[in-house]
């Protein structure tokens, strides 16, 4: 999950999650995708921002659709606007959920670097996969090469 420390201890791991600085944790707030936004935008996941439009996939809110209202680094949860509760003395309140429990169904594009930053990761995904595809390609090559050599003896 966080590859920024070395150790596999869990221990070790939840040190990391509960110390990391701010900018660490935006990294670390991510949702995926609907379909839909995946085959436009040809990524998978994005960091989650206030002003996204979310759906809820897990826990007692599952199906509600809403704009996210606050997205907390602190405690690694946003606030989505259906997701409410309503406490004893009848104030209404926002209930925490964590990024991996929603979909990002529509994306805040008032902010040009986000543009930027979706362009970014779009670019080195198709990289990555080039690679993935070339790397195959050449195993084939060997694979079909070896059998050639086999034959020959």
């Amino acid at each position: 999950m966080i590859n920024w420390v070395k150790s596999s201890q869990p221990r070790k791991q939840r040190k990391a999650l509960y110390n990391a600085p701010l900018h660490k944790r935006q990294k670390l707030m991510v949702a995926p995708l609907s379909k839909e936004l995946q085959k436009q935008y040809g990524i998978k996941r994005l960091p989650v921002r206030k002003g996204d439009t979310v759906l809820i996939v897990r826990g007692d809110f599952k199906g509600v659709k809403g704009k996210v209202i606050r997205v907390d680094l602190k405690r690694y949860r946003i606030y989505v606007e259906g997701a409410t509760l309503r406490k004893a003395n009848g104030e209404v309140v926002y209930y925490p959920i964590h990024p991996s429990k929603v979909v990002i169904v529509d994306l805040d594009l008032s902010d040009p670097r986000r543009r930027e930053m979706i362009e970014r990761i779009r670019k080195a995904r198709e990289e990555f996969l080039r690679k993935l595809q070339e790397a195959k390609q050449k195993a084939r090559e060997v694979i079909v090469i070896g059998e050639q050599s086999q034959e020959k003896k």
